[in-house]
């Protein structure tokens, strides 16, 4: 829901994000910074910025960077179609850097024209990928409200303070203290004056933005309980637990691709509505022919599962273009790509509208294609005519299946695979693809 809605709170006219990326990776070790170091083939920043397009209400994103690293950044924008951002220098601290990026909403000798300045903006580390929009929702409209709001969890271990001759002085009690987690949001004029008023020794050595707007413009930031996944990467193990939960999250996403059919439109919609409580849909209606940028937007976030629903008598064409928009989109196939072709059968046709030497051409494809980490299936979907959405009870989809059976109250929607029609063609579908 966008901040202006009816349900979240006070409107708010403008949004942007400020991530500062100008660290030099230290504590990771090695020479690439810890933003620039690739997950699954794409850079750490990348992940971050594409979480913050996401959000539809954030109007731009400001990524500060160190000036030897502006034209990587800019590859990286490029490369990957992210749109609303703009990249600006980074100082040699993390203060000076946010400060340069509030800068390009304010002062024109920092850009080459203004952006639009927000009434709050979202400051948020670019080495957070995990960010959603509801935390990010919650921020914002806190610091509507107060002025300052920030996200914090739970301390994991004691803080303690250690005398001058290297003995333990005090320790803290736990259970009345937080940590300071990002996203933080703020009233864009608040912020703005508490960078403009810091003195020399905060610039260069303070962390917490929190405390600059207390400190110099008396704003109590409302404190927002965040999830457990809004850690920073800072060590090398934590790419890995990043690679990890990115590999997840990418086995839990799948397109439905439809054409402009009525017939098959409405069986893309049900197969929409059954899946979508089990994991994240999205539906799709073009011409593949045509191409389509919803459809490359998709492709660019890293979706690598799809289903493509159509009626054709020659499906293999229709999953060629799908394969060939792919590898145009140039994203990092690391991970396999799963293509399943559903062809649609009416059961008032007796017999099947795709023949034998359509199934060696898919066959003969989906051999071609594994050797480029993707895998493609079929399956043949036999179904009335019209099919009332209300009949339809259930779908069951495994991962990645190699047929489905769906019922319904009166009406039966079978899902079989295009190999079935021979033991060889079944027994080689089941051994992945090929």
């Amino acid at each position: 829901m966008e901040p202006g809605g009816c349900e979240a709170g006070p409107a708010v006219k403008a949004v942007a994000a400020v991530l500062p990326a100008g660290g030099s990776g230290e504590r990771l070790g090695g020479a690439t910074p810890k933003q620039f170091c690739t997950v699954q083939g794409r850079p750490l920043v990348s992940y971050t910025v594409r979480a913050m397009e996401r959000v539809s209400w954030i109007s731009d994103i400001i990524v500060v960077v160190s000036p030897e690293n502006i034209e990587t950044m800019k590859s990286i924008i490029e490369k990957y179609g992210h749109k609303k951002v703009t990249v600006a220098e980074g100082g040699i601290t993390r203060h000076r850097s946010i400060f340069n990026g509030l800068k390009l909403f304010s002062e024109n000798e920092f850009s080459n024209h203004l952006l639009q300045k927000p009434e709050v903006v979202i400051i948020h580390d670019a080495v957070r990928p995990f960010v959603e929009e509801d935390i990010l929702l919650k921020v914002v409209m806190a610091a509507k409200e107060h002025g300052a709001a920030g996200a914090i969890r739970p301390l994991v271990s004691t803080v303690i303070a250690s005398a001058a001759d290297g003995c333990l002085d005090h320790s803290l009690e736990r259970a009345k203290y937080r940590a300071s987690e990002m996203p933080q949001a703020f009233l864009f004029d608040i912020i703005y004056q508490a960078y403009q008023q810091c003195t020399d020794y905060d610039l260069d050595y303070g962390t917490e933005c929190l405390h600059l707007a207390l400190k110099y413009c008396k704003t109590n930031a409302k404190l927002v309980e965040g999830t457990a996944d809004l850690w920073k990467v800072t060590y090398k193990r934590d790419l890995y637990a990043a690679e990890s939960i990115i590999k997840d999250s990418l086995s839990q996403q799948i397109c439905i691709i439809t054409d402009v059919k009525e017939a098959v439109v409405q069986v893309g919609f049900l197969l929409h509505e059954c899946l979508r409580s089990q994991i994240k849909v999205e539906a799709v209606s073009v011409s593949l022919s045509k191409g389509n940028s919803h459809l490359q937007n998709i492709f660019s976030g890293q979706c690598y599962n799809f289903v493509c629903i159509n009626d054709k008598k020659y499906a293999t064409e229709e999953i060629q273009q799908l394969v060939n928009m792919l590898e145009e989109s140039n994203i990092p196939l690391l991970h396999p790509v799963v293509l399943i072709s559903a062809h649609l059968n009416s059961l008032e046709n007796t017999s099947f509208s795709i023949d034998l030497e359509e199934l060696t051409r898919m066959k003969k494809f989906a051999r071609e294609v594994k050797r480029k980490n993707i895998l493609v299936y079929g399956l043949l979907v036999q179904c009335k005519t019209e099919v009332s959405p209300r009949s339809l009870k259930s779908v069951h989809l495994e991962r990645y299946p190699h047929g489905v059976t769906t019922t319904a109250e009166e009406e039966a929607l079978q899902f079989l695979p295009y190999w079935s029609l021979t033991k060889q063609y079944c027994e080689e579908t089941m051994r992945g693809g090929s």
